[in-house]
């Protein structure tokens, strides 16, 4: 037995090579195409498919096992309707789409020229020419039915193609348009979106999202899509949440509901309709509806009765207290270290050199004083007292009357003059007697 027989024996599938390929056209358009002649393709390459009226070119978008879950998923049959690829598409091929797409924006602004002249009421968004320029698809929107008969006249004739009118809605529109959503990523319906599901506004209040229509609606101007993305995930969440349809009765009012989180199972109250909110859990939530519904009434929303409020009161200030306490004790002063350190021993000689400097400028500060008053410019310190008139240095008389001035005063007299007068640098000093 070699190992592909031991392989299928032990029940493991082999590699199924699906014949269908999904092809892509302009604006996200995809359609299924069988590989008959099973080229070799790769993701990208341009291909040559085979249409109604002729042939198109598209670009291979994916292949193999994938295909297959897509078909089930948009719930296409694999039959006789699914056409072929002819080949990969070479440069001629190329050239000639090339020609067929530079008509495309003449011809838009054409059609929308007859549109205003025959005055309908239609959108012309987008226009596709076929590969083999022999068919044009035109592409709008309407919200009334339009009678669009003699505009395939007109076009069929100023053309001189195959003329096709297709109404799209307006979320295929946005698609095909293409464009950056409010996330900051490319719109979902152009790159990877194919069906369409209805988005209604209880999506928005499952969510608890502000119901504001510039918010809630995409480029298309209808409710942005990615709103069913989370909505089954809500829609579970909220089955654990309870319905809250009246205000709930308590002693300090009746508290309203203004705001649920569902998966932290948190309701926010109000009493009274305040500004002040108090949040609660669900379960918290329940125990108040069952009181309430035997007639009964909670103290507030987070205690039933008033002595439990007191008791949280009591162990609050018990903490304080005992935080007081561990932060009012004071701190051990160090001891000081009687092993001085060498250099605290020149301390001494340092005090008694500032000593000896005081000592200095009590010593200089009779002569400041002195010369202080005999600055003309300071007041004197005794108002009462005369002014001295300076004697003539040249005479005798002057120098007799000055001694015997100093030898009459006293011990403390002498020490004043002494002290106001002081002598000068050439003066021998006064002993209170005499000239010998």
């Amino acid at each position: 037995m070699n190992s592909f027989d031991w392989l299928a024996h032990m029940g493991i599938p082999e590699v199924d090579n699906f014949d269908i390929v999904e092809v892509k056209f302009k604006g996200g358009r995809k359609e299924y195409f069988r590989n008959v002649d099973y080229l070799d393709l790769h993701t990208g390459d341009p291909v040559v498919v085979d249409v109604p009226s002729g042939h198109h070119i598209g670009y291979v978008s994916l292949q193999g096992e994938l295909v297959r879950l897509q078909m089930q998923k948009r719930k296409i049959r694999d039959d006789d309707n699914i056409t072929r690829i002819y080949r990969i598409a070479n440069q001629k091929d190329l050239e000639k789409w090339e020609e067929a797409k530079n008509r495309e924006i003449p011809s838009l602004y054409r059609c929308r020229q007859i549109i205003q002249e025959l005055g309908l009421k239609m959108k012309l968004s987008d226009v596709e020419y076929q590969a083999d320029n022999s068919k044009a698809t035109f592409y709008y929107s309407a919200e009334e039915r339009v009678d669009f008969r003699e505009l395939i006249k007109i076009l069929a004739g100023e053309f001189r193609i195959r003329v096709e009118m297709r109404q799209i809605s307006l979320r295929q529109e946005a698609g095909r348009l293409g464009g950056i959503g409010v996330c900051g990523r490319e719109l979902c319906c152009s790159t990877w979106l194919v069906d369409f599901k209805n988005v209604s506004t209880s999506a928005a209040r499952y969510q608890n999202l502000s119901l504001n229509p510039s918010k809630l609606s995409g480029q298309c101007g209808r409710l942005k899509c990615c709103l069913n993305y989370e909505l089954d995930t809500y829609i579970e969440a909220i089955k654990n949440i309870p319905t809250v349809e009246k205000p709930l009765q308590t002693e300090q009012g009746p508290a309203k509901l203004q705001k649920t989180d569902i998966f932290r199972r948190l309701m926010w109250f109000s009493y009274n309709n305040d500004n002040d909110w108090h949040s609660i859990s669900c379960d918290r939530v329940i125990e108040i509806l069952e009181i309430n519904a035997q007639g009964g009434k909670v103290f507030n929303l987070q205690v039933n009765e008033s002595t439990e409020l007191e008791d949280m009161a009591a162990q609050s200030t018990l903490e304080l207290e005992l935080l007081d306490k561990k932060f009012s004790k004071k701190k051990k002063k160090k001891k000081k270290n009687r092993n001085r350190p060498r250099n605290q021993e020149a301390q001494p000689s340092n005090s008694n050199q500032q000593i000896g400097n005081a000592k200095q400028v009590n010593q200089n500060a009779p002569r400041e004083e002195a010369k202080a008053n005999n600055n003309p410019n300071q007041k004197r310190r005794n108002p009462r007292r005369k002014p001295r008139q300076k004697p003539d240095i040249g005479s005798n008389e002057t120098k007799n009357q000055n001694q015997g001035t100093a030898s009459a005063s006293g011990d403390s007299n002498n020490s004043r003059q002494k002290r106001r007068f002081p002598p000068r640098k050439n003066q021998k000093p006064n002993n209170g007697k005499g000239d010998e």
